[in-house]
């Protein structure tokens, strides 16, 4: 073990989602001794699916961010496009993409998941490649736009997330960050989020310095702080989960802090680790589905 050193070790440990944390040197020390003194340890839910149902992906040209980009679109067993159901837009992490904005399964499976022997609530999700920009606007690239002016109007031609409470978001590190931004931004369209780790910080110079890109500037970390923002979450259903060894904790806590009443909030033990992230997604689909159903 110490023969990979420190950076090594952190990388081995830190699973998906968790890219700008150990690729760019931060905190790996306390990442290995978490990893060691077994704070980071979690048991996740034994996983049980229906058969899949359908799927596409395919690719657009996308005008917000001027390039081509890669997406999913995943129905729940039973049902094909065409069918009015509510849909998850769900938001990939750090280095990821459409093909993988979840930790243990895919996005059919994510719909086809059983909980306590149950199927989920009838409802679609659907992912796209949003780069590196953190989920909101950069010069010559708006992932968020993206999202609101693309994806979800292709989405809505399939009969998917139509009515006022008919989209929730979802999201892992990165993902979670920009699953709260965009039900920040458009509290009439978003009914419902799930953000898992988020990656929030609580300043510009905190986030420049974990990732450079991941605000254009000062001006934009402002427009686009997730804290500074979290009121316009009245009347959204609103689940949180963080472990507590997360270095993203601290500005979890400050999230926490002006959350409106009634958000759920759900830190326990676990790091920014694939492990937590994955323990996490049941019961964040579960979430969404119950608020989705509601609104239909």
């Amino acid at each position: 073990m110490l023969g990979l050193g420190a950076g090594g070790l952190a990388v081995a440990a830190a699973g998906a989602g968790a890219v700008e944390l150990v690729a760019r040197g931060v905190l790996p020390g306390a990442t290995v001794l978490h990893q060691l003194d077994g704070a980071c340890s979690v048991a996740g839910p034994p996983l049980v699916f229906a058969r899949p149902g359908r799927s596409v992906s395919g690719i657009f040209y996308s005008r917000a961010r001027r390039r081509q980009v890669g997406y999913t679109i995943a129905w729940p067993p039973g049902h094909e496009p065409g069918t009015e159901l509510p849909l998850i837009v769900a938001l990939h992490a750090y280095g990821g993409s459409h093909r993988h904005p979840l930790t243990r399964m895919s996005l059919p499976e994510a719909m086809a998941l059983r909980m306590s022997g149950r199927p989920l609530p009838p409802m679609a999700i659907a992912a796209a490649d949003g780069g590196p920009g953190y989920w909101n606007p950069h010069p010559g690239d708006d992932p968020m736009a993206m999202v609101i002016d693309e994806l979800i109007p292709r989405c809505q031609k399939l009969g998917l997330g139509h009515g006022p409470r008919a989209i929730g978001t979802l999201g892992i590190s990165m993902g979670g960050y920009g699953a709260l931004l965009l039900a920040e931004k458009y509290p009439g369209l978003i009914s419902a989020v799930a953000a898992i780790g988020p990656a929030v910080w609580t300043s510009y110079a905190q986030a420049r310095a974990v990732n450079p890109g991941a605000y254009a500037s000062a001006a934009a970390f402002v427009e686009a702080d997730a804290v500074t923002h979290a009121r316009a979450l009245s009347g959204t259903a609103v689940r949180v989960a963080c472990g507590v060894s997360d270095p993203f904790y601290v500005g979890v806590r400050a999230l926490t802090r002006v959350l409106p009443p009634g958000a759920v909030v759900a830190a326990s033990k676990g790091c920014h680790t694939g492990q937590f992230f994955a323990a996490q997604e049941p019961a964040s689909l579960s979430f969404l589905g119950r608020h989705l159903a509601a609104g239909t």
